[in-house]
């Protein structure tokens, strides 16, 4: 089983899919590191010998911010533009869409379910007697 970061790769795919379950690897990332180590892309994860994952490893250590420290890094991020009160900064601490949606509809993903008796529409209609 070939562990990378603290992440274990699955042992079915291929290489260069296996490499993107690793915290800021994508396809592209994976594609360039197996290109410059001469890896083929096409080898699966369980046909790697030991030295090819030493060298993958050493390759992402060394050249590319992964997994925690790429989240420490957003999160003081978001934390310094909290902190200097930006606009998207606000944003960020009223869980409001950061770049621009709209927010009238859709935006369910970032403000999460809708409240119920919120909407005009829960409300009781008088009816007249």
């Amino acid at each position: 089983m070939a562990r990378i970061e603290g992440v274990n790769l699955p042992r079915q795919k291929r290489i260069e899919y296996g490499l993107t379950y690793i915290y800021g690897i994508g396809l592209k990332s994976s594609q360039d590191i197996l290109h410059k180590l001469s890896i083929a892309l096409d080898k699966r994860v369980k046909d790697l010998s030991d030295e090819e994952v030493a060298t993958i490893q050493k390759e992402i250590t060394n050249n590319y911010l992964t997994e925690g420290d790429l989240r420490k890094e957003i999160r003081q991020n978001i934390r310094r533009l909290q902190e200097i009160n930006s606009y998207r900064g606000t944003r960020h601490k009223k869980s409001l869409p950061a770049r621009g949606q709209r927010t009238k509809t859709n935006a369910r993903t970032r403000k999460g379910p809708r409240k119920a008796g919120s909407a005009v529409a829960l409300k009781r209609k008088v009816t007249k007697k």
